[in-house]
């Protein structure tokens, strides 16, 4: 047993927690595995994957039980959301992002909200989470989606754009801006969108150079009338449910990106003990191995940290945005670093399509511009030590 396998051995699952990721484990190895070239290739959305993860019940391990979920630790979850984006990257951030814009409707919402509008997705209904916009990607405070309240009703006029399952979802979490607040960041409100609302359309898919089984879409809403009772907390209040959303799916993309940097990894080892040149396997020159004693151990502590960080959150810490974003920075460099040597590597292959590094390594760039870009994270992290 070599050391990466011993420290993930010596990780803590209870039995439940076990029997689930053996079941995850099996449902990727026979059903999503096999898939994920067919999905890169064609790029047509992943709807067997969904099922099989449905068929497991995995979205109940983030909703309470009186709505229809069997809630686990958020450590559990994240480690499900590597192992389904290790086998295919496109199938985790489809079943992540249904945490992303949901989580904040079980933290924010009030009983009757929760109760209306959860149980869709603890049956295996799909998620978004409508943030981004044409002139509002980091900054998500310069949005210009903005809510009118009429009635009982609210208005809801604007854009939104790069929305992960934009054209799937059964809810989606939309920020805009109250119209009736002129403070910019004081006017930021959320509220939950149904699928099928009249006025809502989806105006175009993106064309990208990864993920290509996961939508990505462009959003248009047309003066949609949602009713007020869709409104999470009160107007004005979406700027602390915005950061609390991102703190919490942050460490969930840092998951996600480790789930690709484990598979390079693996291709890596595996590659490098059958390949021989020279008379000699890839792994036996001393430059291949020092390449993987420095991958190995910058994998070794992004797991550690993503762990550290799931803690803090099942503890009951409510401080960890920086946690989080060190989570999310580390872990997607790591996996655009990890999935380059993994290329390099496989020479020649590494850039043709019959292994699987060139598409790991077009799934990792992703992770460092979204949920923030990792310039954004470093600036975060970097200013948070300034003394006050």
């Amino acid at each position: 047993m070599n050391m990466y396998e011993r420290v993930l051995q010596s990780r803590k699952w209870d039995d439940d927690e076990q029997a689930i990721l053996d079941q995850v484990q099996r449902m990727t190895d026979d059903v999503i595995a096999p898939n994920a070239e067919h999905i890169d290739a064609t790029g047509e959305f992943p709807w067997k994957n969904v099922e099989a993860i449905n068929s497991l019940g995995l979205n109940a391990v983030f909703v309470p039980e009186e709505y229809g979920g069997m809630p686990m630790r958020f450590r559990l979850y994240l480690e499900i959301v590597s192992i389904i984006s290790e086998a295919c990257a496109s199938t985790g951030i489809i079943y992540a992002t249904n945490y992303h814009g949901m989580k904040p409707l079980i933290e924010y919402g009030n009983d009757e909200q929760r109760a209306r509008l959860l149980p869709c997705i603890a049956e295996g209904g799909l998620g978004a989470l409508a943030i981004t916009e044409p002139t509002a990607g980091s900054d998500a405070t310069g949005m210009k989606t903005s809510f009118t309240p009429d009635g009982d009703d609210i208005v809801l006029k604007g854009n939104k754009i790069f929305i992960s399952n934009g054209d799937v979802a059964d809810r989606y979490l939309v920020f805009g801006k109250w119209s009736e607040i002129e403070d910019p960041k004081k006017a930021i409100s959320a509220l939950i969108l149904e699928k099928g609302t009249e006025g809502f359309s989806v105006i175009s898919k993106e064309k990208k150079m990864g993920h290509n089984g996961s939508s990505t879409c462009a959003l248009a809403f047309d003066n949609v009338r949602v009713p007020r009772a869709n409104l999470l907390c009160d107007p004005g209040d979406g700027l602390k449910i915005l950061l609390g959303s991102l703190n919490r799916s942050r460490p969930s993309v840092a998951a996600h990106a480790l789930g690709i940097a484990r598979a390079a990894f693996k291709d890596m080892v595996a590659y490098g003990n059958e390949r021989v040149q020279s008379g000699k396997k890839v792994l036996e020159f001393q430059g291949n191995q020092f390449t993987l004693a420095d991958l190995a151990g910058e994998l070794l502590m992004v797991e550690k940290w993503l762990d550290y960080v799931a803690d803090l959150v099942d503890s009951g810490e409510s401080d960890f945005g920086m946690e989080a974003s060190l989570a999310k920075l580390r872990a997607s460099d790591l996996a655009m670093k990890m999935t380059t040597e993994c290329v390099q590597f496989h020479g020649g292959y590494g850039y043709c399509r019959d292994y699987r590094a060139e598409r790991l390594m077009r799934d990792a760039k992703i992770t460092q511009i979204w949920e923030g870009t990792n310039q954004v994270h470093r600036q975060l992290i970097g200013r948070s030590f300034i003394q006050k």
